[in-house]
């Protein structure tokens, strides 16, 4: 079940293009477990944007994956991973969403957008509730 609940944040600004401007030009599901929820140093993440790029790092730098993970190609660059914390962190959001993928563990779906007026942007959905993995 996916919440309609949407993370919708954009690198150039907080409103999002109209679909018709852009197109996906990534997408991926992940498990946010509690390994992602750590930095490499082994301390606790206090922020969304935290979370999700670390458990990127995990996925492509650190071979961590969860069962359900999704392979993505535009996170597997180390640039493209500090990209993604700047728009989540500078984006606008429902702080629940937030507060859940803090909290953890949760199943998220990322949409990576191309805009020609926004630039790149994702849309990160907090899926359906689950005790464990996929």
């Amino acid at each position: 079940m996916i919440r309609k609940t949407l993370l919708a944040l954009a690198l150039a600004a907080a409103a999002v293009a109209p679909a018709s401007a852009a197109e996906v030009i990534d997408s991926y599901n992940a498990w946010l477990s509690p390994a992602d929820h750590r930095n490499s140093n082994g301390e606790r993440l206090t922020t969304a944007a935290a979370v999700i790029r670390q458990d990127r790092a995990n996925f492509h730098k650190f071979g961590v994956r969860d069962p359900g993970d999704d392979d993505d190609t535009y996170f597997g660059d180390v640039n493209n991973r500090a990209v993604l914390e700047r728009m989540l962190n500078d984006g606008s959001s429902d702080p629940g969403v937030l507060q859940r993928i803090v909290a953890g563990p949760c199943r998220i779906h990322v949409d990576v957008y191309r805009s020609n007026h926004h630039g790149d942007y994702v849309v990160v959905t907090l899926l359906g509730a689950s005790s464990g993995g996929y």
